[in-house]
């Protein structure tokens, strides 16, 4: 086995979209790569038939399904970030939050300093915390 990589299907024609938020509200992120859909091919033109992105080093890969499915993300599948402060931990909860939904507020569960759970806009879900 050479390596896992954690994959994530759009079905709304957002994944592009959706990879130029996540890297630019986390630090040290980027977008290694983009193939679109040209002229003629199986997707929509111009939607993306793979990218791959790294978040604070994690390399993820996205497509833009071109074939509507009966299941999008669940958020008993997430995206698990440790946060350094309590800065940090807020800003990203209050960027994934926009136009998402809060599956847990930030707050004090007992586990950890301050913990926030979100699907953000595209569907994706997020785990937020602070140790």
């Amino acid at each position: 086995m050479e390596k896992v990589t954690p994959f994530l299907m759009f079905q709304d024609g957002n994944a592009e979209e959706a990879v130029n938020f996540y890297t630019s509200i986390i630090e040290d992120s980027q977008i290694t790569s983009i193939v679109r859909y040209g002229a003629n091919e199986a997707g929509p033109e111009g939607t993306v038939m793979q990218a791959t992105f790294t978040l604070k080093g994690q390399e993820f890969m996205c497509i833009d399904s071109y074939v509507k499915h009966p299941f999008s993300f669940t958020p008993s599948f997430s995206i698990f970030i440790t946060c350094n402060t309590e800065e940090e931990l807020s800003n990203l909860y209050e960027n994934l939050l926009e136009g998402g939904q809060a599956l847990m507020p930030l707050d004090d569960y007992g586990f950890s300093k301050k913990f926030g759970w979100v699907n953000d806009r595209f569907g994706v879900s997020w785990q937020i915390n602070l140790p």
